[in-house]
């Protein structure tokens, strides 16, 4: 930092503290208060976006994960016994649409959500640094206008013995408030542009996620119901008729009656 930007800091802080004290009159603009409350808050709705659509890829990448080794396990568990039965051979199925879905979720889901959905929020969330790093030098700026209002005023009020200060202290006034406004007008201008954006550049990537969802859900469910007719006729009609539910509640009844565990 050169020694001319070290003083405007110094000079900046000691006007932030008489502001505080009440020493210096603080500008407030209404209009870029309430522009920077709302993009505030869309900025933080975005970063969260971001944060929740990158956890829920990384779900289902866990999810489908998990559904493997969970058929990897059952398909062993059945064979081991008799590689011919109709369980053994169900087990083998599940564990076939699962590996399936397992490898739709790398080719057909994992890249174009990162192109729809990703990348088009990687993009806008690299915008708020930018918006950010003007917000910042228009605060700067709003200081250093304070300052020269400020100093100006205390020679109006009370005229010093040079008479080349008040006019020399205008400039430094008009100069800083010049600065100030083109920042603050262009925030209060630009800002508004980036929120009313926000609608029409997210609409694809939201529809594009739920016809995702939905294709994933419909492959999920023909590939795994297809499981289904490797089960026993009876076994069918009892699910289709929901009385499996009964049956394993009664199965359930039966195990917890059992007295092995701690038997006289």
């Amino acid at each position: 930092m050169s020694w001319s930007g070290f003083k405007k800091t110094v000079n900046r802080a000691g006007t932030t503290l008489l502001q505080k004290t009440g020493q210096i009159e603080r500008t407030v603009d209404r209009d870029f208060a309430d522009e920077e409350t709302k993009y505030k808050a869309f900025e933080k709705e975005c970063q969260q976006l971001q944060k929740e659509s990158k956890g829920y890829l990384d779900a289902m990448r866990a999810m489908t994960s998990a559904q493997g080794r969970l058929a990897d396990t059952i398909d062993v568990f059945y064979g081991a016994a008799d590689k011919s039965s109709e369980g053994a051979m169900a087990a083998h199925a599940y564990k076939r649409g699962v590996d399936d879905l397992d490898t739709g979720v790398g080719r057909e889901l994992d890249a174009p959500y990162r192109t729809t959905i990703m990348e088009p929020l990687g993009k806008m969330n690299a915008y708020f640094p930018v918006v950010n790093e003007h917000i910042a030098k228009r605060n700067k700026k709003m200081l250093d206008y304070d300052s020269a209002r400020s100093r100006m005023n205390k020679l109006i009020n009370k005229p010093s013995e040079d008479p080349t200060k008040l006019p020399r202290a205008q400039q430094e006034h008009d100069d800083a408030k010049e600065v100030f406004d083109m920042l603050n007008d262009q925030l209060i201008s630009e800002i508004p542009q980036l929120l009313d954006l926000r609608v029409p550049f997210f609409d694809p990537s939201f529809e594009a996620m739920i016809r995702m969802q939905c294709k994933f859900a419909e492959e999920g469910y023909e590939k795994l119901s297809g499981v289904q007719r490797y089960f026993a006729d009876n076994v069918r009609d009892d699910y289709a008729a929901g009385q499996l539910d009964a049956q394993v509640e009664g199965v359930l009844q039966e195990m917890r009656e059992l007295t092995i565990c701690g038997a006289q």
